[in-house]
């Protein structure tokens, strides 16, 4: 029997608290990405064989030049960010899963488009379509089927897919997605690196299979 991947961490607390308060403080711009956006955004960075480049990464988390005290912060936050990609990619060649900084749960009164896990999931999309081709080209229709949950949770079907919509906004329902969403990272990463493997059988991915590509929404706060 396989061993349970296990959650790795990918910043130690003190670095997550950081990027928290300086991803959420008027010195960056409105549509940048918060600390879960930013989270996810990087785990789908680990996860794909095409990553962008270090200074687009920054880009795409901070929208435009953020307002940094000095040399000191800059070097804090930018090194943090790049730590917890890292990170993921160790977490993924051990065949562990990331540490999710947010609870899973997605119960009535906290499932809102601000839901942490809502959020992050945006994020990883913006990963995701950053470069389709590198995510769907050769494996199209699994990679529809893993990222479903991604997609349903992020509200990329909102205004779209009224159905896959419903069973986003559904608690029971959102809950149970969430709780796929560690492992189906791993899956995706061992997709693209031992495509012939089967993914882990722990969960059901989605709602049934459905073409996954769309456009990108960004999110802001």
């Amino acid at each position: 029997m396989a061993e349970t991947p296990q959650p790795y961490p990918l910043l130690d607390d003190d670095q997550l608290d950081l990027l928290y308060d300086f991803l959420d403080s008027e010195r960056v711009s409105d549509e940048a990405l918060d600390l879960f956006g930013a989270h996810g955004y990087l785990v789908a960075q680990a996860i794909t064989t095409a990553p962008t480049e270090r200074d687009a990464r920054l880009t795409t988390i901070f929208d435009t030049p953020p307002e940094f005290d000095d040399a000191a912060q800059q070097q804090a936050i930018e090194s943090a960010l790049e730590e917890l990609c890292a990170n993921a990619a160790r977490a993924f060649e051990a065949g562990d899963v990331p540490d999710l900084p947010f609870d899973l749960d997605m119960s009535e009164e906290e499932a809102d488009q601000e839901h942490p896990v809502r959020l992050w999931c945006a994020g990883f999309m913006e990963g995701v379509f950053s470069d389709e081709t590198a995510w769907f080209g050769n494996y199209e229709a699994q990679a529809a089927e893993l990222l479903l949950p991604f997609m349903i949770l992020s509200g990329l079907f909102d205004e779209e897919d009224p159905e896959l919509a419903g069973v986003g906004q559904d608690a029971k329902e959102a809950t149970r997605l969430a709780e796929q969403l560690p492992e189906l990272t791993l899956d995706l990463y061992l997709l693209y690196r031992a495509p012939a493997e089967t993914p882990s059988k722990h969960h059901k991915p989605g709602a049934g299979p459905r073409s996954g590509k769309s456009q990108s929404r960004r999110r802001g706060r």
